[in-house]
């Protein structure tokens, strides 16, 4: 199963320099005739293809890039200055498209390969290009030509680097609300995940993960129980699996304990090579706890006898969140070293 991460930006390359009028005005040469420069180009916009970067998320704030213009020429038949073209570093298999025509312009799969996406304008000539035999002091020039304005729709297909694995309700939509822009449906009843969604977790400039948020799992999964195996085998394609407990269930349920090894049963029945996973133990809601939270806590992991890394959040108060995505952030960065 595959998603799509998308942004769109406006792009704006550089308007060419104007040409220059100009006639030469020396003490001893009465007629020296034209000497106005042309205009220096526009710059143009690219997109450049690089393997560090494996989501959209850096243009979920900065969505507009403008070249440099292009200046005027100048007198003595001196050139303005061209515009610098602007270099957009996107991850390998962004698509471009354009979002007024929905033309493809081209999909960046090599390191380094660029696409140029905005064409700058041309300078304008002086007046000295229009010198001829029947016009020795031409007053004409023409102007530079305007930078082409594209807006873009990017497309990145990619699979989430973290998955989220739980009980229906323990949490797991209201955590990826709290960590990214994904906007998943929360509600107090099972399978208010219908699909999974993904959310994009921007830690900082350039470092960002994705996380899937998968349909709460009950117990008969493996063999297609609830909403079935096809998010199982999703998960299999995830490098990091959170195992996101309900620390307060309500009355009526079973305890968290009972709750969690269920889960790993059914990922054990599925897949020895899923169960076998990294997977991170996250305690969730624990606002809903009393003043012995922590306490709580250290029982369920012991019950459980849990022996990796255990996190202690509330996600719809975005208590803990932080640290817990600047942990995953460091962790899939090392392992992307190491590989």
């Amino acid at each position: 199963m595959k998603f799509v991460d998308e942004a769109t930006l406006r792009v704006e390359a550089g308007n060419g320099g104007d040409g220059c009028v100009s006639f030469r005005r020396e003490k001893y040469i009465p007629r020296g005739g034209p000497d106005g420069g042309d205009g220096g180009d526009g710059g143009s916009v690219y997109l450049v293809g690089r393997e560090g970067l494996n989501t959209l998320a850096d243009f979920r704030v900065a969505r507009r890039f403008k070249a440099e213009h292009g200046e005027a020429g100048a007198k003595r038949n001196r050139t303005g200055k061209s515009g610098a073209d602007l270099r957009i570093d996107v991850p390998l298999g962004t698509r471009v498209v354009s979002a007024d025509t929905a033309e493809v312009l081209g999909e960046l799969t090599d390191e380094g390969a660029e696409l140029r996406v905005a064409a700058g304008g041309f300078g304008g000539k002086g007046n000295t290009r229009f010198k001829s035999s029947v016009n020795q002091a031409p007053r004409r020039m023409t102007p530079g030509t305007p930078g082409e304005k594209r807006l873009l729709e990017l497309e990145l297909t990619v699979l989430a680097d973290v998955g989220l694995l739980g009980l229906p309700n323990a949490g797991k939509s209201t955590l990826i609300r709290a960590v990214s822009a994904a906007r998943p449906k929360v509600a107090d009843y099972p399978f208010t995940t219908l699909h999974p969604n993904l959310g994009v977790v921007a830690v900082e400039a350039h470092r960002s993960f994705v996380m899937a948020d998968i349909p709460g799992l009950i117990e008969g999964a493996a063999e297609g129980a609830g909403l079935g195996t096809r998010f199982l085998k999703h998960l299999e394609r995830t490098g990091l699996l959170l195992h996101l407990i309900d620390a307060a269930p309500p009355p009526g349920t079973d305890g968290p304990v009972a709750g969690a090894r269920a889960i790993v049963d059914e990922l054990q029945r599925f897949s020895p090579e899923l169960a076998a996973k990294e997977r991170w133990l996250v305690l969730n809601k624990l606002d809903l706890l009393s003043n012995d939270g922590p306490a709580e806590a250290e029982r369920i992991v012991a019950e459980l006898k849990w022996e990796g890394p255990v996190y202690l959040i509330s996600a719809l108060k975005r208590e803990g969140t932080r640290q817990l995505v600047g942990d995953i952030m460091t962790h899939l960065e090392q392992r992307r070293r190491e590989t």
